[in-house]
């Protein structure tokens, strides 16, 4: 399993998901679940946050080049074994059994650490984004804050779990247009956790 299509996809889930609306709960006529604005009740998506900020597309970005970087390593480190694996494979018929199990067991252990590098690579992929979302959430909360009293709102939902309803009290859009005003990227660095798999990352 690649790196780029696991740890590039777990960074799309939370830092570059498409923004999508509320699904909207729609009744026999075929008309949507409107009705007039509820006082106090404010929605927010984060995810439409995170994807929408600048400073979340530049974190999105920086996770794929870390994850694309920590792919062309694992490629080099197992390179060489699979052009082993192929001389082992063309010479295999003229070894002895002895020969043999000592061939497969040597190339089993260099694939082994391989699969044990991707492994943690992986793993530190996933605590580099769970930093990185961290670092956002604490840039974008004063700005949600803001929001949310700029709006006399008295109660804030997940616009994602809203199903229908006049959606006028959205702070979204104004969230991600505080939060661009206030930065647009941030910097960080692939992080190192030790090679046993304990998690440095904050949960």
């Amino acid at each position: 399993m690649r790196i780029d299509r696991t740890l590039m996809t777990l960074a799309a889930v939370a830092l570059a998901s498409t923004s999508s609306v509320a699904v909207r709960a729609q009744s026999n006529n075929n008309l949507p679940l409107d009705g007039p604005v509820v006082a106090g009740v404010c929605v927010l998506s984060r995810e439409a946050i995170f994807a929408n900020a600048k400073v979340g597309q530049a974190a999105s970005d920086r996770l794929k080049q870390l994850a694309q970087q920590a792919q062309a390593g694992i490629d080099t480190e197992r390179k060489p074994i699979e052009a082993d694996l192929q001389t082992y494979r063309a010479q295999a018929a003229s070894l002895s059994a002895d020969q043999r199990q000592s061939r497969e067991q040597a190339l089993t252990q260099r694939m082994q650490t391989v699969q044990a590098d991707q492994a943690l690579r992986s793993r530190e992929l996933e605590a580099t984004r769970t930093q990185a979302m961290q670092q956002i959430a604490q840039y974008a909360q004063p700005v949600i804050n803001n929001a949310y009293h700029s709006k006399n709102c008295g109660l804030l939902l997940d616009r994602n779990s809203v199903l229908g309803g006049n959606m006028a009290n959205d702070l979204t859009a104004a969230v991600v247009q505080g939060l661009d005003a206030k930065v647009t990227t941030i910097s960080f660095n692939l992080a190192t956790l030790p090679a046993d798999g304990a998690s440095g990352a904050t949960p």
